[in-house]
């Protein structure tokens, strides 16, 4: 079998499993052990399966990272594709961390944080979360981004020497 074909069998599985975790999630009933706090009971699957992703995806990241670097020690990438990887690497990782920069600034000055059940988190933490959760929403803006102009090609049409 083809590594695209198994790829994009993974991606399909991947996405089966999200959604049908997801639909649970929000149509099987609520806990509502204190007050006004309604926590939905599947909770700590969807947890599992955040960790669980996070986990195969840094996995499958680095092992692809070790394979392609392996396959292409001494050819240049923009020659046999048209993208610079370079440079698309280099704003990548640009991206990333001005993002946590960003959010790191935005979150400053949180206050504790106590729970309904007397849990308290530090200002600390709150502001790392906060930092992660701003990261989050501008590189998942920058990933749709991404997606629309790997689309349209421009890209690859514009390092094509012609």
């Amino acid at each position: 079998m083809k590594i695209e074909k198994i790829s994009q069998m993974a991606l399909y599985i991947c996405i089966g499993i999200i959604l049908v975790s997801f639909a649970l999630f929000l149509t099987i009933g609520y806990d509502n052990p204190v007050g006004d706090n309604n926590e939905p009971i599947l909770t700590d699957i969807i947890m599992w399966l955040m960790y669980l992703m996070v986990i195969v995806t840094a996995g499958l990241t680095i092992w692809s990272g070790c394979r392609g670097m392996a396959s292409s020690k001494g050819t240049d990438p923009a020659a046999s594709t048209g993208v610079p990887g370079g440079k698309v690497s280099l704003i990548t990782w640009g991206l990333f961390i001005v993002s946590l920069v960003i959010g790191l600034v935005l979150g400053l000055g949180e206050s504790d944080f106590k729970a309904a059940d007397g849990t308290v988190t530090t200002a600390g933490w709150v502001t790392v979360v906060d930092a992660f959760c701003v990261s989050i929403g501008i590189l998942i803006v920058a990933a749709a981004a991404a997606v629309i102009v790997s689309m349209t090609g421009v890209l690859t049409k514009s390092a094509i020497k012609k």
